[in-house]
């Protein structure tokens, strides 16, 4: 028994040892798998960033957006067309000058007569004076009613010689006629120039865009080019000419219009003066002569 004990003790003690000597090679595996795969995880962990740093593009402006200057305009007219397009320009520019210029004097001088008529008209003080001579110095010196008054008291005074012979009525009404007509000479003057220029300056633009696209289109045509940066940009160029002469055109006519208008109602006070000053001149006379 004490054989079998002996025995039996003896190999427990092998079997203990054999699996101490399996288990200690495999729990030194494990550990350095474990600690293999956490160097592995930490070095994928710094790696990840850098790659998603790298793949992700650069979004930090630096100082701003860059805009791309417009290669096409009016600009590139004046310094890259012809003589041609560059005459086109001057002469609509010529035109758009002269236009307000003529606008804005015509202005201030129906302003000024229109101003003047409430000096002459009924119930002013130019009707309560004890002359027409001593009425027409409280007017101003180059005004149109002033100059309508000296007219008929210099032709009621140079009523002799030959003309004695026509009816005082009847000169005097010539006289105020022809001075009526010249101060309408005087208020019409220059809308003639704003009427050219409404009816003319739409096709002196569509001229200059016509030019422009034909100089493009042989351009292109000469590079060999036909990608619509090519075409669109030179010929949009060309359009800006069509829209010059729209905007020179516009205020021409509507000014011409506008300036018409009122030179009929300024004109409606010098014939309601001139009828006037006729009649008081002709019962003064006959007054005189009695």
């Amino acid at each position: 028994m004490s054989f079998i004990n002996r025995l039996s003790s003896s190999c427990a003690l092998m079997i203990l040892a054999a699996s101490l000597a399996i288990c200690a090679p495999t729990a030194q595996a494990q550990s350095a798998a474990a600690t293999t795969g956490t160097a592995s995880a930490a070095a994928a962990n710094s790696v990840a960033p850098a790659a998603v740093s790298n793949a992700l593009p650069d979004i930090t402006p630096a100082g701003g957006p860059t805009v791309q200057a417009n290669p096409y305009g009016l600009k590139a007219i004046i310094s890259h067309g012809d003589l041609v397009s560059r005459s086109v320009l001057v002469l609509l520019m010529l035109m758009s000058l002269g236009s307000w210029y003529i606008i804005v004097t015509k202005l201030f001088e129906q302003r000024k007569l229109l101003a003047e008529s409430s000096k002459v008209g009924a119930g002013s003080t130019f009707w309560e004076s004890s002359s027409v001579a001593q009425a027409s110095e409280g007017l101003a010196a180059e005004g149109a009613f002033r100059y309508i008054a000296e007219t008929a008291l210099e032709a009621t005074h140079k009523h002799s010689g030959v003309l004695a012979q026509v009816d005082l009525s009847t000169w005097l009404a010539t006289s105020l006629d022809e001075a009526g007509e010249e101060v309408e000479h005087r208020l019409q003057k220059g809308l003639g120039f704003l009427a050219t220029v409404g009816s003319t300056s739409p096709f002196v633009g569509l001229f200059g865009t016509v030019w422009g696209i034909l100089n493009a289109l042989t351009s292109i045509g000469m590079a060999g080019q036909a990608s619509i940066d090519k075409v669109a940009g030179p010929v949009g160029e060309a359009l800006i000419m069509t829209a010059i002469g729209l905007a020179v055109a516009v205020p021409a006519v509507l000014g011409y219009n506008w300036l018409v208008g009122r030179n009929g109602n300024a004109l409606h006070y010098v014939n309601s003066f001139r009828a006037k000053l006729r009649t008081t001149l002709l019962a003064t006379t006959a007054t005189t002569r009695t």
